[in-house]
């Protein structure tokens, strides 16, 4: 049974392998790419629901006892973070046929794919840091190969931008990973937790807290650290872009939750009250980026950054609601965000630019498209019933149950400026007369359209089947507020 545990990394990776054989035969490995995503999306279902059945799954590589060998936990966040990612990564490899030119196709674009799924799903799973920085590499290295397929000069602009961060967020944060060590004697997270109440060091401690939040926060596009992030997400392939902004920043956002809900919980004066500011100025900043541009895929990459920032906020709070709703928006916006970066993609390839000030009235000649991005605006606004609404729900409860008055106000703000954000598209895109001056000739092929509908279908039943989501969120909202539970299932003390 704990063997299920390494599954989800084990059957991208080796399907990477496997299509990176097959890449001259581009029909065959189209095939073999939906085959396999289809099998991996089966198994992530079938090991969340034995998580969630039977409790957590831990796998104990070459059976060394934790904490002395590879650990692999598989408790009930980790297993949905990568069962959505699955539901992400099926409609990838759908919907990559329809964008990708047969060049892009055949220099191995599907290997790094598996390969980024891989990388993610190992950080989810790890249960120690070194192999989070481990996984981080692979699912960077993914990146690097992703971000410049094409070889036009602007993705190689950006990609210098994207490498020499992650170069020194990475060489950081292997060196607070050696500093931890030095301290504590160990880089197993569950018994890093049981031993940072024991040391004396708590200067040294918290300087180490603020660098590794420094290098998540890098990662997860935070404020001030979210500089590097926009233009290299919209540069590559719509699929690339997509699974960018669903994936990278979510890995970031979820290290910091892991590891300030189980290590560094001892100066929550310190940390979780900086967590709430930062988390309004990344709502701020970031909406103020998505207003400023014309460009369709830049306000969707822009629409990252305070999304991270009501993940953030919730973590800050640290209650049943804010954390309920932080893992409740993560799922959400994951979702939601695939979806809309695989859209926006769909609309610039139809209308010919991502230049809103060139669009005009394609209401008319692509209906379907200017709706599904109307549903898809009100769900990440928050607009009820939908699935963004019952994640700043929770938020926004667990706020004010803390007396966080100030992110409240700022959490509802940002909501109504992201809506107009998304909403100016279709306004200004879609709707208004019908431009005969433009040759709107290109199809939308329904190998484009249906991936998206499928994400979107998944973001609509998360908002209206809540009554039945909630209770598991809770649940493990619950479970992160008492690390004692996740340190005697990996120690089994």
């Amino acid at each position: 049974m704990s063997n299920l545990a390494i599954l989800p990394i084990i059957i991208p990776m080796l399907s990477g392998i496997i299509v990176a054989f097959t890449n001259r035969n581009v029909r065959l490995t189209r095939i073999l790419t939906k085959f396999f995503s289809l099998i991996s999306l089966a198994v992530a279902a079938y090991v969340t629901y034995t998580v969630f059945t039977d409790g957590a799954i831990i796998l104990e590589t070459g059976d060394w006892a934790a904490p002395y060998g590879i650990i692999m936990v598989a408790d009930k966040l980790s297993i949905l973070l990568i069962l959505t990612t699955n539901f992400i990564a099926t409609a990838a490899a759908f919907y990559a046929p329809n964008s990708l030119t047969m060049q892009q196709e055949r220099h191995y674009f599907y290997t790094f794919y598996f390969l980024l799924i891989a990388g993610v799903s190992g950080a989810f799973l790890t249960g120690d840091l070194f192999n989070l920085f481990v996984f981080f590499e692979v699912l960077l290295m993914a990146s690097y190969a992703l971000i410049v397929l094409g070889g036009e000069r602007v993705q190689l602009r950006e990609s210098i931008k994207y490498v020499l961060i992650n170069l020194f967020s990475s060489m950081l944060f292997v060196t607070c990973v050696a500093l931890l060590y030095g301290v504590v004697g160990t880089v197993n997270m569950a018994q890093i937790a049981e031993r940072v109440a024991e040391v004396d060091q708590k200067g040294v401690l918290t300087t180490i807290g603020v660098l590794l939040f420094f290098v998540f926060g890098t990662k997860a596009a935070l404020f001030p650290l979210y500089y590097w992030l926009p233009r290299p997400y919209i540069v590559p392939n719509p699929v690339v872009s997509a699974l960018f902004g669903a994936l990278l920043t979510k890995v970031g956002i979820y290290s910091i939750l892991r590891v300030f809900s189980l290590i560094f919980v001892h100066k929550m004066e310190i940390t979780h009250e900086a967590f709430i500011w930062i988390a309004g100025l990344s709502m701020l900043f970031g909406v103020i980026g998505a207003l400023s541009t014309n460009n369709i895929k830049l306000i969707i990459a822009y629409n990252i950054i305070p999304a991270i920032g009501f993940i953030i906020m919730g973590i800050g709070v640290f209650n049943v609601d804010g954390l309920s709703g932080s893992v409740y928006y993560l799922i959400h916006d994951m979702i939601i965000k695939s979806a809309l970066f695989l859209l926006v993609g769909v609309i610039a390839y139809v209308a010919g630019t991502s230049d809103l000030r060139k669009m005009k009235g394609l209401i008319h000649h692509y209906p379907l498209l200017g709706w599904l991005l109307f549903i898809a605006a009100f769900i990440l606004a928050g607009i009820p019933p939908f699935s963004g609404f019952i994640g700043k729900l929770l938020l926004l409860r667990g706020a004010l149950s803390a007396d966080e008055i100030a992110i409240t106000i700022i959490g509802l703000l940002s909501s109504l400026l992201i809506l107009y954000s998304v909403m100016k598209i279709f306004i200004r895109g879609f709707w208004g007369e019908k431009d005969d001056s433009k040759n709107y000739s290109k199809k939308a092929s329904l190998g484009l359209v249906l991936p998206v509908v499928f994400l979107l279908t998944i973001s609509v039943l998360l908002g209206i089947g809540a009554e039945y989501i909630y209770p598991s969120i809770e649940g493990i909202a619950e479970y992160l507020l008492d690390p004692q539970i996740y340190i005697d299932s990996v120690l089994k003390e």
